[in-house]
């Protein structure tokens, strides 16, 4: 049986996401040199970072 078109390719999980998780943005802010360990402690209200690695 087939599935039906509406579910999509499961390429569509392989797609750039857009949005970070928040480890992931604390991960960024540490590459720009933003994010110290120990004298950061808040991880809400990160700013903004760019997507691309």
């Amino acid at each position: 049986m087939s599935r039906h078109p509406s579910y999509g390719k499961s390429s569509k999980a392989a797609k750039k996401r857009n949005v970070l998780k928040r480890f992931e943005r604390v991960d960024t802010l540490r590459r720009l040199g933003k994010w110290k360990d120990g004298e950061n402690l808040r991880v809400t209200g990160l700013p903004k970072t760019p997507v691309a690695p």
